[in-house]
């Protein structure tokens, strides 16, 4: 039996945020889940850059990779997991976690990236909070 998936349908209702955007980085599909978690909604993010939730400081490295990814059609986040800071729209910091995809035009060249994202914040918060405990017991246990 041969099941046709419908890829509009999947990325709406699928529960991490898919965010693709063109060569250039600006932000071309925000779907409901990404609208959740980063607070912007689908209007406010297409034809954006992925500025809008890189923290500010990070926005440079962020960029000099991408370039890098478009102009040699390589990157190695395609099936590691890639853990970084973002930023919602209220200003509060998250932590995510994503794999991207590169998607190529007819040619073969790179002509975008898909991104899968989930939100990692509570997660790395309870890591963080379990290290100072065990930091502080072993400070402890070495007094």
């Amino acid at each position: 039996m041969q099941t046709t998936v419908d890829l509009t349908q999947l990325v709406s209702v699928i529960g991490d945020a898919v965010v693709v955007c063109d060569s250039a980085g600006v932000i071309t599909l925000w779907n409901g889940a990404a609208e959740r978690m980063f607070g912007f909604t689908e209007d406010e993010a297409l034809g954006k850059s992925l500025d809008l939730i890189i923290p500010q400081r990070l926005q440079a490295r962020h960029w000099d990779g991408y370039r890098t990814t478009m102009e040699t059609g390589h990157t190695r986040y395609g099936s590691d997991v890639l853990k970084v800071p973002a930023v919602h729209k209220s200003g509060a910091a998250l932590s995510i976690a994503f794999t991207v995809a590169l998607l190529r035009d007819a040619n073969g060249a790179v002509s975008g990236i898909a991104a899968v994202i989930r939100d990692e914040t509570a997660r790395f918060q309870e890591d963080r909070e379990l290290r100072k405990r065990l930091a502080a017991a072993e400070a402890r246990a070495g007094a």
